[in-house]
């Protein structure tokens, strides 16, 4: 098994008509055996920044913290929000100088920038970004993921439409993952407000 499905993850980001979504599993297992049902994994960075790591728990926390930390170093010298493009290379940095001895994670970026235009990357682990226009995926069932975002997903679609996609998505793709499941949390980004949805799904 490779360390980067020890502990399952599903995590999915979606562009949409001036907004974005972003949408992981709930479950935190070790292998095949469930420790609990309500661990995190997506982290605001910014009042319309996210983002979303699947991998190693442990490495999800690490990472998690030193962004906090970076963003906040950035909010004090820059004194500004960052925008969510130079999120993408802070992670990538802060991913390729470990690149010996990787954190076994993989980011998925969500956000709106200044202009009010919808951003969305996902990276490796080792920081190698990728920024389609459509919809990035990470996560043990990201094949699943895949195949319910090729065929649901439509462009330019409104918060609400964009909500029951990208929710359809996860769900019908993690019911097929052991690894990955056990409830689901979905947060959509507009300029103005980010509305957060806990969505329930099989238990077994």
């Amino acid at each position: 098994m490779s360390i980067m499905s020890y502990n399952g993850a599903a995590i999915v980001a979606m562009a949409g008509k001036d907004c974005v979504a972003i949408a992981s599993d709930r479950r935190f297992g070790v292998q095949a055996q469930t420790v609990s049902m309500d661990f995190q994994k997506i982290f605001p960075m910014g009042e319309r920044l996210m983002v979303g790591l699947a991998g190693l728990a442990t490495d999800v926390q690490t990472v998690s913290e030193r962004l906090r930390f970076k963003m906040n170093m950035y909010k004090l010298r820059e004194e500004r929000d960052i925008e969510p493009v130079t999120f993408m290379h802070m992670i990538s940095n802060l991913l390729y100088e470990k690149r010996f001895g990787p954190y076994f994670c993989e980011p998925v970026i969500a956000g709106i920038d200044k202009h009010g235009k919808p951003f969305i990357s996902s990276t490796d682990l080792i920081g190698c970004p990728m920024t389609p226009g459509n919809f990035v995926v990470a996560g043990t069932c990201s094949e699943q993921l895949y195949g319910m975002c090729e065929a649901l997903y439509v462009p330019d679609l409104g918060p609400e439409d964009l909500f029951e996609t990208i929710s359809q998505s996860l769900l019908n793709a993690q019911d097929r993952d052991a690894l990955a499941g056990w409830g689901a949390v979905v947060h959509v980004i507009t300029k103005d407000q980010v509305i957060t949805r806990t969505l329930k799904s099989r238990m077994d």
